[in-house]
């Protein structure tokens, strides 16, 4: 009689694991799949898409892998993880990019298949990892995954090729079967994505429970690991990316102010998904127009605005650059306008896959001319839902162009979203001009917002266009004296909008030695590193800015409270320029640009080195 395997059934409360291989191994969706199983299981989650840049680089090259990290925890958490636990590399370029990053003592398991003479080669390994010993200290399963999914899909009438693609699903199986998470939420992915092709539903089902299956039988893994679900506030979770919810939070938007939505874009990464996303609304009154260029995009949004829609257009930071001119003209005309920049590495091309958070002067300033705009920022993936919804209520509200700024890592980065109740959130109010007594285009309401009239209005007509307005009528103006009045009322419309805007806050300690501030993305991993120093016992505050310009009123009496203020920025210093020239106050920086998120540890180190302590 043989023996019963034994299993060791172990809780853990948090695990970061990354995805990794060639970019036609389906890394994107496999690390997608596992994070909706774990978002249905209750963990909470935040997940880090790393693509590569080239669109089709050799199979089997460093410059082609694809990865996908994901950090899930049975209690709060707020970062992608900052080094993965385990790593799943399909093929040895994949081991090699990432696995300088993986913790020491972490698990490897590789698809033993891929490591040949071809491929170690393309990788430019000159002997095989998996006999020198140079993985020696880590925990290394080699499976032959091609090979097992093969024998899993003989009977099926795919291609060899066909099979091979399938080997993914083999890989995700055997995680469900180590961590404890269901199969079922992905075979009904699969009946729904191939309900057409019975073929291809068949051995992707095969490969996933061969894979799981394996896990169960093999006499390798001697510990499989449950992690328990999250006590997360009580509502309705989905999980829900960056540019998803940017996405859902105009169509929103749109709903609570009575508008049409219209999005005018050109192609982009990593904006690109906002306008794929919102091409499927159209019951909502979305309309989506994908432009030839990036002049075309804000012009048709611009026109889109005059007309009386809430108008948007999306890109990153090259594509800002080129809707310079035409945002000059928003805000000559006053007329509202969201642009959302998803910003990327740069400068130039730059990197275009990975995260960077450097276009704030250029959002602040890039334009000829004295030419004010708002500037607001989200601070996590489903916080963009909020922030679209921000955006459009300051455009509206104050009939100028507003510029929405995420980042790479919150576009394509996911978490759990507590879905708001319809009712929650606050009506938008919009009334178009109709009244022909006394009208003047450029007459002024208490928040110095312009009446919107919508062309074709009898007795409405009046000029659009970038020359000068005269103050009140609208006419083109050449006085000088005209000129800086309106300079200095579109800069104080601006302004105004403090009275709308929430005031800082501050999270921490209310005697904290140190406050540490930030903007965008890096909200996760400075809430977690200031967690990490006060459990050491130093005093730590944190403040977010999710408005930019204008400031909120209380900023400087904020910053002015602490010894220390830190500001940690993936760019060399953009908000501390903005917030040192404004309030002349001492800001201790932190700035690293990486083409990635900040890591805790980072920060959590500058913390305690600025406040004299030790890092040991």
């Amino acid at each position: 009689m043989s023996e019963v395997r034994e299993i060791q059934e172990k809780h853990i409360d948090e695990v970061t694991v990354r995805f990794a291989g060639d970019s036609g191994d389906g890394m994107q969706l496999t690390g997608t799949q596992f994070s909706d199983t774990t978002a249905v299981v209750g963990n909470d989650l935040s997940t880090l898409p790393d693509y590569p840049a080239e669109i089709r680089a050799p199979a089997g090259t460093l410059y082609g892998v694809s990865g996908f990290q994901l950090h899930f925890s049975s209690s709060d958490i707020h970062t992608p993880g900052d080094v993965p636990d385990v790593l799943v590399a399909m093929n040895p370029a994949a081991l090699k990019k990432n696995l300088s990053e993986l913790k020491r003592s972490g698990l490897i398991i590789v698809n033993s298949d891929s490591f040949d003479k071809k491929n170690l080669k393309l990788a430019e390994y000159e002997s095989n990892p998996l006999e020198d010993g140079s993985l020696s200290g880590f925990d290394v399963m080699d499976i032959p995954i091609t090979t097992l999914t093969y024998a899993a899909l003989e009977d099926t009438e795919l291609s060899q090729k066909e099979k091979s693609r399938c080997k993914n699903f083999f890989a995700l199986g055997l995680m469900y079967w180590l961590y404890n998470r269901p199969m079922e939420p992905t075979i009904d992915w699969i009946e729904k994505k191939f309900k057409n092709k019975p073929q291809f539903i068949d051995a992707n089902e095969k490969a996933l429970k061969a894979g799981y299956n394996f896990g169960d039988i093999t006499e390798r893994f001697a510990t499989r690991y449950t992690i328990e679900p999250a006590k997360l506030k009580p509502g309705i979770y989905r999980n829900i990316s960056g540019n998803e919810a940017t996405a859902l939070g105009f169509v929103v938007a749109a709903e609570k102010a009575g508008l049409n939505l219209f999005l005018g874009s050109y192609p982009i990464t990593p904006a690109s998904d906002i306008l794929q996303y919102l091409s499927n609304y159209k019951e909502f009154g979305v309309k989506t127009f994908q432009a030839e260029d990036e002049i075309a995009g804000i012009a048709s949004a611009i026109g889109a605005a005059f007309g009386g829609n809430l108008a948007i257009t999306t890109t990153s930071g090259p594509g800002l650059a080129l809707k310079t001119e035409a945002t000059g003209l928003a805000v000559m005309t006053e007329l509202p306008l969201v642009i959302v920049n998803v910003q990327r590495g740069g400068p130039s091309t730059g990197l275009p896959t990975k995260t960077e958070q450097a276009d704030l002067l250029q959002s602040m300033y890039g334009r000829n001319g004295e030419s004010p705009v708002a500037i607001v920022a989200a601070a996590t993936p489903s916080d963009c839902f909020n922030m679209a919804i921000e955006a459009s209520r300051l455009a509206l509200t104050y009939m100028s162009p507003v510029i929405l700024l995420t980042d790479g890592y919150l576009a394509n980065g996911s978490e759990p979203w507590n879905i708001p109740a319809v009712d929650s959130i606050p009506e938008i109010p919009v009334k178009f001009h109709t009244e022909v007594e006394n009208y003047h285009s450029y007459s002024r309401d208490e928040k110095l917002a312009r009446p919107w009239a919508i062309p074709g209005t009898k007795g409405l007509e009046h000029r659009i266009g970038g020359l000068e307005k005269a103050n009140i009528t609208g006419d083109v103006s050449y006085d000088p004296d005209n000129h800086f009045e309106m300079v200095k009322l579109r800069e104080e419309k601006i302004q105004k909008m403090k009275d709308s805007i929430p005031d800082l806050e501050v999270e921490g300690d209310k005697d904290a030695e140190i406050l540490v501030i930030g903007w965008g993305g890096t909200y996760g991993a400075i809430k977690e590193a200031v967690i990490h120093t006060r459990k050491k016992g130093y005093k730590v505050a944190q403040a977010h800015f999710k408005f930019i310009h204008p400031f909120p009123k209380n900023t400087e009496e904020v910053l002015r409270k602490y010894k220390h203020v830190l500001l940690p920025e993936i760019n060399l210093g953009q908000l501390a320029k903005v917030l040192k020239s404004e309030f002349l106050i001492p800001i201790e920086q932190f700035n690293v640009v990486r083409g990635l998120p900040f890591r805790v540890g980072d920060i959590e180190n500058k913390i305690i080195d600025v406040l004299g302590g030790s890092n040991e």
